[in-house]
């Protein structure tokens, strides 16, 4: 187990430690006691992104635990390179059971994590109290998107530039450039050095780059899927949580527009609500911590 000092006031002290579940070894950040709450991070970031929630779901009674994602170092890569959803989805089932999650545990994603959390919610929904999604909207929304909005479709260019090959090369070129235009782009006038040096730690070695390519290329491309989950990605695909579930949105995301959220309030279900976080672009969780921390807790300990 290692601390790790952010150079912030902490009630509660973050730490370091490794599990094994669904056959990958995860690194994950964990903090306080109590109810697991699970907390998934998406492209392109890291565990870290979780350092302001952490500490407030810790306060709040929780065993709060951020892994980094499959592929993600120090994590380890897929042994059988899956990386479609539904394998996002199981890791979060397995970590629930090697964690000692019950069925009081809740569950929070951003971004690839958000509907890795939906997902997972829906194929175990007797693990998750509560689901928080952040981000990439549930109940169709992005899909709706893709057919109808060209703007949409404008943002998310970089989902089709990783099926090309040459992205191996050029997102890491010049100490990934790509992926600081791509934090500039997404959350406009917010500083991500720190960020950034987190999430280049994760990518540095070309197979974990690959790793985290291949989420994009599971979905949208030639990806490998793995045969033995697809009954889960369709159910995935096909059904919302049945829990209660909180979407937050960041007005200025320039990764997926504020017009995608707007379309998901509208098909929300009854057991559902959808937040817009002001002055906060796609990483709204660093960007204004206190107000997302306090929808989140409010959220999971039912003060909504």
């Amino acid at each position: 187990m290692m601390l790790l000092n952010y150079g912030l006031a902490m009630a509660s002290p973050i730490s370091s430690s490794t599990v094994t579940a669904n056959s990958i070894d995860f690194t994950y950040l964990e903090c306080g006691t109590g109810p697991l709450a699970l907390c998934m991070h998406g492209f392109p970031d890291s565990a870290h992104t979780w350092r302001h929630l952490l500490p407030a779901l810790a306060d709040a009674g929780f065993h709060a635990v951020a892994p980094f994602m499959r592929g993600y170092a120090p994590t380890s890569v897929a042994p059988n390179g899956a990386y479609q959803t539904a394998a996002l989805s199981a890791d979060a089932n397995a970590l629930h059971a090697a964690l000692g999650g019950s069925d009081d545990a809740v569950i929070i994603g951003h971004d690839w994590g958000a509907p890795a959390v939906y997902g997972a919610a829906i194929i175990a929904p007797d693990n998750w109290s509560r689901v928080v999604g952040m981000a990439v909207p549930p109940w169709g929304a992005m899909g709706a998107a893709f057919m109808g909005n060209l703007a949409q479709l404008q943002r998310s260019w970089y989902m089709f530039f990783f099926q090309h090959g040459l992205s191996d090369f050029l997102v890491s070129a010049n100490n990934f450039a790509f992926i600081d235009m791509l934090w500039a782009q997404w959350s406009p006038g917010f500083n991500a050095t720190d960020d950034l040096a987190h999430v280049k730690a994760c990518l540095t070695d070309p197979t974990h780059l690959q790793a985290a390519l291949g989420y994009y290329r599971a979905t949208l491309g030639a990806g490998y899927r793995d045969p033995a989950l697809e009954e889960a990605q369709t159910l995935a695909q096909t059904e919302t949580p049945t829990q209660p579930v909180l979407y937050l949105h960041g007005r200025n995301d320039g990764c997926i527009g504020t017009e995608v959220a707007m379309h998901a309030t509208s098909v929300a279900p009854a057991n559902a609500r959808v937040e817009i976080v002001e002055n906060a672009g796609h990483f709204m969780q660093l960007e204004q911590p206190t107000a997302v921390n306090k929808l989140i807790i409010d959220w999971i300990t039912k003060n909504a």
